[in-house]
């Protein structure tokens, strides 16, 4: 099976899918593969996440990838590391000051390109 890229339109996406399948190839990893087919996919299908429902569900020191998009809406104050397609402003500011990190999804991967110890957020 084979992951279509041609219909996307944002250089930006279609550079960060084929990256990650790239990374899944080299490491024979599947969770960058997942990744990269959820990116794929239609846009209405992205994971919509904010930052409350992280404080809820994840503990300190999680390494958090988030197929779709990062909002700000919430209390946050956990020390994590986020990786999302994108990520709003408001989210990004209140991540810093929190002390938590974010990695763009390339820049996780080839920190650890076998995927394990992450959680993917839905």
């Amino acid at each position: 099976m084979s992951v279509k890229v041609e219909k996307k339109t944002d250089s930006y996406l279609k550079d960060t899918i084929q990256k990650l399948l790239e990374r899944s190839r080299e490491s024979g990893s599947v969770f960058w593969r997942d990744i990269a087919i959820r990116l794929s996919s239609s846009r209405k299908n992205y994971a919509t996440v904010n930052l409350g429902k992280l404080q809820r569900i994840t503990s300190d020191d999680d390494i958090i990838v988030i197929p779709g998009y990062l909002l700000s809406s919430g209390v946050f104050n956990k020390k994590i590391k986020v990786s999302a397609f994108k990520i709003s402003e408001k989210a990004l500011k209140k991540l810093n000051d929190a002390g938590s990190e974010f990695v763009n999804l390339v820049d996780l991967a080839s920190e650890n390109p076998k995927g394990t110890n992450i959680k993917i957020i839905r």
